[in-house]
């Protein structure tokens, strides 16, 4: 074991590591659908106007894909350890800072720098799995993983709003800073360093560029990661006007965090599932029959909003199928993704994530401001970002589909047999 990042602390088993990277990667997801409920009172008290309340949730997202460019490579010289730290200690300080803002401009700052300085909580984690196991038991494990992180965009929305009960919005960011420092103690006293003494990279900006360049560049990953970059980047335009949506054009706010939750059950169900068949069919084959189930779901959400007078009986059911099918897809194009570089993980781990990060930033944010009342603008877009995500798929596969996991391990062999 490296020393790099101080020596381990104790064993940690899998289903611990499992839950500690789940909580760690929700941390994200927390700082976002927390606020979800609090958005439209944050606004009024802080003058921003129409849909500019939602910067508050896509500047995070911004900043989270910028500063995801970074701490990989950080991690592969330093270790895993001390970028964990590193965010971790900036989550807790700039959550207390949001807490105490007094206008809206000075919020949206802090979340951008936020969502920078904590971006490790997002690329180390997946660098951490990678460093331990490959193939489709990674894909099995990030499933698991997301399972678990997924249960905070389910619970999240609803803690949000039992805090408006007793609080103001702003006690919200003190229960941020309270999760990230619990989280912290967790890290700091049973996570060992998983980064090997022959995996320790230069940190130059020669050879971070170039590990970078390869993990976007390689054939077999840059499709897997610019799709998946699209089909979240449509479910962060959900995320940036679904107060909206469902609190004004749907008229159901006080069901608002029951709603979201629902929907977003249907990822936590999915990914489950898919940690207990990915061995067996293999990471391909699930995900792009998962892909395939998106695209139908999010042709038939535009064609109901765009005849008019859509209910929200039918909204919630398709919307609830999307994120169904997100849940099989997010953990296996991540993984097919990653397969290639666990010499080069954590680089490979930011440069990925930073690119499907920002790309699902820019794509929610004006998505999010395409809001017209309806839910239109948001099915035509994920109808279009699925097709676009099946093209890019067929470029990395060469045109072939739901290869069997014997096929796409030989076919990762030659790859890495090829490999300069």
């Amino acid at each position: 074991m490296s020393e790099t990042g101080g020596k381990p602390r104790s064993h940690l088993g899998e289903r611990e590591l499992i839950v500690l990277m789940a909580l760690l990667m929700s941390l994200q997801a927390f700082g976002i659908d927390s606020m979800l409920p609090a958005i439209g009172v944050m606004a009024d008290e802080l003058g921003a106007a129409g849909n500019d309340r939602q910067y508050v949730i896509s500047a995070y997202f911004l900043g989270a894909g910028i500063g995801a460019f970074f701490p990989g490579a950080f991690a592969d010289r330093f270790g895993r350890r001390p970028v964990l730290f590193v965010g971790l200690v900036s989550y807790v300080v700039l959550s207390l800072a949001c807490s105490m803002v007094s206008d809206f401009t000075t919020l949206l700052v802090l979340r951008l720098v936020q969502g920078i300085a904590c971006a490790g909580l997002s690329v180390v984690p997946t660098a951490i799995v990678r460093d331990r196991v490959g193939g489709d038991r990674m894909a099995k494990m990030m499933s698991l993983i997301i399972m678990i992180f997924l249960a905070v965009p389910v619970f999240a929305p609803a803690i949000g709003q039992l805090i408006l009960l007793f609080a103001d919005w702003r006690a919200i960011f003190d229960a941020m800073a309270i999760m990230g420092a619990l989280v912290g103690l967790w890290v700091w006293f049973r996570l060992p360093e998983s980064l090997t003494e022959e995996n320790v990279q230069q940190l130059a900006p020669r050879v971070i560029l170039g590990n970078m360049a390869q993990a976007l560049s390689n054939r077999v990953a840059v499709g897997y990661v610019i799709g998946s970059a699209l089909v979240f980047g449509s479910l962060f335009g959900f995320l940036n006007s679904s107060q909206q949506l469902i609190s004004e054009s749907f008229g159901a706010g006080d069901y608002f965090a029951l709603i979201f939750g629902g929907a977003v059950m249907g990822m936590v169900v999915s990914s489950f599932t898919n940690s207990r068949i990915v061995e067996k069919f293999g990471a391909r084959r699930v995900s792009h029959t998962a892909l395939f189930g998106f695209l139908a779901a999010s042709m038939a959400q535009a064609i109901l909003a765009g005849r008019g007078g859509q209910t929200l009986w039918e909204f919630v059911p398709l919307l609830a199928l999307n994120m169904t099918m997100l849940g099989f897809v997010g953990a296996n194009f991540s993984s097919i993704a990653m397969q290639p570089f666990q010499h080069i993980a954590g680089a490979a781990s930011s440069a990925q994530t930073s690119l499907r990060m920002v790309t699902g930033a820019v794509l929610g944010a004006l998505i999010g401001q395409a809001y017209d009342g309806t839910a239109f603008p948001l099915g035509v877009a994920m109808t279009l970002c699925a097709v676009t995500a099946l093209a890019l798929v067929l470029y990395s596969e060469r045109g072939k589909l739901f290869r069997r996991p014997g096929e796409a391990r030989k076919y990762m062999l030659l790859h890495d047999i090829m490999r300069p």
